[in-house]
């Protein structure tokens, strides 16, 4: 099914606010906020645990959450729409819990204060907004996002160059400018994909696919908020060491 869908199929539908369209977003959303509360506790108790952070923060676990979390990016848009329903919430809950795992170190490293605590709910509170507003500007806007699609490719790619080329230079001014294009990027991204989650919604009338998609948008969007916070609290990190 092709989703870059053209914002007239959003008129065709009429336009009120559908009841349906309300309630398959308040899924869409509340699955990923529950995503984000289990990687916020997984991170935080593993943070908090020196014989559980240890194997994350230096030893190959680091790479097992790593690799987890890519390659389940990868395949599951896939599993969520072709397997069972509960594969699929199975598949969002592990991508959930393996980015616990994985930041976990970050996390562990600002708690070291209580400075560094309050810089994590900062970073929280930023993005929480940040989120918020791109967000909600994808699903209200009538300008048609399905454009960017074919630039978000390319982006990731760029960024993915700047992010290995930050791993040589190790240079704090060029980790800044990369952290603010991602969280940029990550913003566009989010505006592009609500409005590709709302928009699908017209085309699907069977129950079971539409909680299909509630399940693959909560993935997309937990995605684009938890990369929004690493970056955001990346800067916090920069900032405070200059």
């Amino acid at each position: 099914m092709d989703l870059n869908i053209n914002n007239t199929i959003a008129s065709k539908a009429g336009v009120g606010v559908d009841a349906g369209l309300r309630q398959y977003m308040n899924r869409v959303y509340s699955l990923m906020a529950l995503g984000v509360a289990l990687t916020s506790i997984v991170s935080y108790v593993i943070a908090s645990i020196p014989q559980l952070l240890i194997p994350f923060a230096m030893g190959p676990m680091k790479w097992v959450a790593l690799f987890g979390v890519l390659g389940i990016g990868f395949v599951a848009p896939n599993i969520i729409m072709r397997k069972s329903r509960t594969m699929a919430a199975t598949v969002f809950w592990l991508y959930a819990f393996l980015w616990g795992l994985m930041l976990a170190p970050m996390i562990a490293y600002f708690l070291k204060t209580q400075q560094g605590a309050y810089d994590i709910a900062r970073a929280f509170l930023i993005t929480s907004i940040m989120f918020a507003g791109v967000s909600l500007y994808g699903y209200v806007t009538k300008r048609d996002l399905s454009v960017w699609g074919r630039f978000i490719l390319m982006g990731s790619i760029g960024l993915l160059v700047l992010l290995i080329m930050n791993i040589f230079i190790q240079s704090s001014a060029f980790g800044l400018a990369i952290s603010l294009a991602v969280i940029s990027f990550s913003a566009g991204v989010t505006a592009y994909q609500t409005q590709m989650i709302r928009n699908v919604y017209y085309q699907i009338s069977s129950g079971q696919v539409v909680s299909r998609f509630a399940i693959l948008g909560a993935f997309m969007l937990y995605g684009s908020f938890v990369t929004i916070f690493v970056y955001v609290l990346n800067i916090i990190g920069i900032m405070r060491q200059e």
